[in-house]
């Protein structure tokens, strides 16, 4: 494509798949290798250098009938990934994730589930992409990252909708600088502690669903404050 640069990743030995990832020439990026343990069959990674900072983009591909072998690698690319400025995308192939309310059925989609959750990675895609399903995701270590998600009509033959969104970074010396919490360094302990103090009963007694929700987040947030440097 003129104009572009292209980052691709080819399956060795056989016809089709692989990924391909198209960047800007006026973009400043450059194609970085993962981990070992890691380096997945159908990814490709790539840093953006936004002013004195940079965000790693990654296009991953997973197979339906993905190994067990592959399916780590892809967790450790995102455990890896996640610990930076990122944004991830692909086709993931777990259709049974409910993300409105993070909840899943089946072993493997409980496991991603947990994984996106536990790398404290924000989901952008909420409407179905393939069918009734979400297959294509947007991952972003930054909610803000990711703005503006539409989910447009399928492109050629293709049987999975677009989806078109818009990145916002800018460069270090345009923007105030983010601290991200060290939750790896987090008082666990003193969190349940001070949780189990709470009389949850007495305190979402007469409820609504909602109002639960938003005490819960105002407590949660009170103990990440408090437990977490």
């Amino acid at each position: 494509m003129i104009g572009y640069v292209m980052f691709r990743k080819d399956i060795l030995g056989r016809r089709g798949g692989g990924v391909i990832l198209y960047i800007k020439e006026s973009i400043q990026a450059y194609e970085i290798k993962l981990e070992k343990e890691a380096e997945c069959e159908e990814a490709v990674w790539c840093n953006i250098v936004t002013g004195n900072s940079t965000l790693t983009v990654g296009l991953v591909y997973r197979s339906p009938n993905i190994s067990m072998e592959e399916n780590e690698k892809i967790h450790n690319a995102i455990k890896e990934v996640s610990k930076r400025d990122c944004i991830i995308m692909g086709d993931f192939n777990h259709g049974h994730i409910q993300w409105t309310s993070l909840q899943s059925t089946g072993r493997e989609d409980q496991e991603f589930l947990n994984l996106v959750q536990d790398s404290f990675l924000s989901q952008h895609v909420l409407e179905a992409t393939r069918g009734e399903n979400v297959l294509d995701i947007v991952l972003s270590s930054q909610k803000e990252f990711v703005d503006n998600v539409k989910i447009c009509e399928p492109l050629g033959c293709s049987d999975h909708n677009q989806i078109h969104f818009i990145i916002k970074v800018k460069g270090e010396r345009n923007r105030k600088r983010r601290y991200r919490k060290k939750f790896h360094k987090g008082r666990y302990k003193d969190m349940r502690e001070y949780l189990a103090k709470i009389d949850w009963n007495n305190t979402l007694k007469n409820k609504t669903a909602t109002e639960c929700w938003n005490i819960l987040k105002s407590e949660i947030d009170c103990v990440v404050d408090k437990f977490v440097p």
